[in-house]
């Protein structure tokens, strides 16, 4: 998946502050700008953490265009995260499983897309389908 950040400028005197708008409440700073941006996939997995532990569904990312305009964000650098969900699992485990050749290559299109790996589209996709039978 990947998020779009708003980054608040940092000087001599401030850290560099980031903000993910989708995820409420999930932010970061860094003393440079690479360090900021280092950060804000560690913060994003820590409150994905916590919606994966209360079952509920990760927030969509919203298009940037939608987000840059807003005037709570003027003045902000903007860019993209890549979160990789399947670090949120714990332990990787090898598994084996056939799929129809058509489903996989939709598969790989829809994790390309949302710019994950195989493992980790699948992944949340289970999670969310079991997240949604259960309520």
């Amino acid at each position: 998946m990947y998020y779009p950040i708003a980054i608040e400028q940092g000087d001599a005197n401030h850290a560099y502050g980031v903000i993910v708008p989708d995820i409420p409440g999930c932010f970061s700073a860094g003393d440079t700008l690479d360090e900021a941006l280092m950060q804000a996939e560690d913060a994003i997995l820590l409150q994905l953490e916590e919606y994966l532990d209360n079952g509920k569904p990760f927030p969509q990312p919203s298009p940037m265009e939608a987000l840059r305009h807003q005037k709570a964000y003027e003045g902000f650098i903007w860019s993209i995260t890549k979160v990789d969900v399947s670090k949120l699992s714990g332990k990787s485990t090898r598994v084996n499983i056939s799929l129809p050749e058509r489903i996989l290559q939709l598969i790989d299109a829809a994790a390309e897309r949302d710019g994950e790996t195989r493992s980790g589209f699948i992944a949340r996709a289970a999670l969310g389908h079991i997240r949604q039978s259960a309520h």
